[in-house]
């Protein structure tokens, strides 16, 4: 089986590319420019910190006066916003920890092993995120060692990109689904418009010309067997464009459901084809193959449709003038399946994704509705699945209708 892409818009696939770089640049500018804003208050940050070891040395060499350092460390202090803890030169937490740590919360009802035991984790931390600073005496003696962490400005800011790719991605996804949602809808009611628009622009002239049969019938009487065998056949068609305006008629309708014989359904449409594949000028055998009665619920006029829609395509997809076409119908579990095989071309690996599409088809004529309009008699109407089984170019093509078993 196969269908033909003459209709399918290149500017599509163009689309997408198009959106996709355009999210990476989105998301590479938003990540880039949340981390120059960190990287800029880390060196705010860690200006702080040497500002405050610079203060101590300051203290230490006493080259201030008595009173000059506490407005210093006030001022110095009130801007740490971050969390610091001060050590000894052999990086040992100094004590009182209360008082030498900023930002940081303690538990003081815990031991001061505990406490000492929780902020040397704390240091080795905040080393491996940030070197420590020395608090020197001269050029040479180390008196302390302040380290110091991530404000929570900093930690947020981090996070802010990945929160906001979230809620646009949570925003895309729910736009995207209502917008598929919307593109069905529309889609379902040009459908049914269109479906009932045609049964009914079919109705007048059927009617009009069973009319004119009967007329014909009265007149000819059975005089001539030629003209009699011709009006038989006229009527055979007539009826054959009543069952496809009642079918037409039947979409977006509420499905009409009844326990059938699978079995039977699909020799009626075998049984049909195999009477006109020799007008075609093929040499094509149509078989069925089948594990006993299988019943389903199903509607028969609509199940008949996209069983022809399925052997029509198959026929069609077998150029070479001879072939083989195979119906099999069998159960597994709690379902029915049907597949349609053909040694026919098969489909273009291009095209899989896109032949239940409407208005798809490699066909040089029809509307590429058939497939499209069986997947949805399938689907909205039994409940089931028509998929694209498997199909090798050269080798021939299966589709697959799965239906509920009784």
């Amino acid at each position: 089986m196969t269908t033909d892409n003459r209709n399918l818009l290149p500017q599509s696939s163009e689309l997408k590319v198009i959106l996709l770089v355009l999210a990476f640049v989105i998301v590479a500018g938003t990540l880039w420019y949340t981390h120059s804003i960190v990287r800029d208050l880390e060196a705010n940050q860690k200006h702080v910190a040497s500002l405050f070891a610079k203060s101590f040395e300051y203290i230490g060499s006493g080259k201030t006066q008595s009173g000059d350092y506490s407005f210093v460390l006030e001022e110095i202090i009130h801007n740490i916003d971050f969390p610091m803890v001060l050590s000894d030169a052999a990086n040992e937490p100094l004590r009182p920890y209360a008082i030498n740590v900023r930002n940081i919360p303690l538990d003081t009802t815990l031991s001061a092993e505990s406490q000492r035991s929780h902020l040397k984790q704390l240091i080795a931390q905040m080393d491996e995120s940030n070197p420590r600073i020395k608090v020197e005496y001269g050029d040479s003696l180390v008196l302390n060692y302040i380290h110091y962490g991530e404000s929570r400005l900093i930690t947020r800011l981090r996070l802010l990109p990945y929160v906001e790719l979230a809620v646009v991605a949570l925003f895309i996804f729910i736009g995207y689904m209502s917008f598929s949602h919307i593109k069905r809808s529309e889609q379902s009611s040009i459908w049914v418009g269109m479906a009932r628009e045609t049964a009914h622009q079919l109705g007048t002239p059927i009617s009009s010309m069973m009319g004119w049969t009967e007329l014909l019938k009265h007149q000819a009487g059975t005089s001539d067997p030629k003209i009699v065998e011709t009006l038989r056949d006229m009527d055979n068609d007539l009826l054959r464009l009543q069952k496809i305006a009642d079918r037409f008629s039947k979409i977006g309708s509420k499905p009409d459901l009844k326990d059938e014989n699978l079995m039977d359904v699909i020799e009626k449409v075998i049984h049909y084809y195999q009477r006109r594949i020799p007008q075609t000028g093929k040499k094509v055998q149509l078989a069925l193959e089948q594990q006993g009665s299988v019943m389903a619920r199903i509607n028969r006029e609509l199940f008949e449709w996209v069983i022809e829609n399925l052997v029509k395509n198959a026929l069609d997809a077998i150029e070479t003038g001879e072939g083989k076409i195979t119906v099999s119908l069998f159960e597994r579990a709690n379902h029915v399946y049907v597949d349609v095989s053909d040694t026919g071309k098969g489909i273009d690996p291009g095209f899989k994704k896109e032949i239940f599409r409407p208005g798809f088809s490699t066909k040089k004529r029809g509307w590429g509705l058939g497939l499209s309009l069986s997947q949805r008699i399938i689907e909205s109407h039994h409940r089931g699945k028509l998929t694209l089984k498997e199909s090798r170019p050269g080798v021939g093509t299966t589709f697959r209708i799965r239906l509920r078993k009784l």
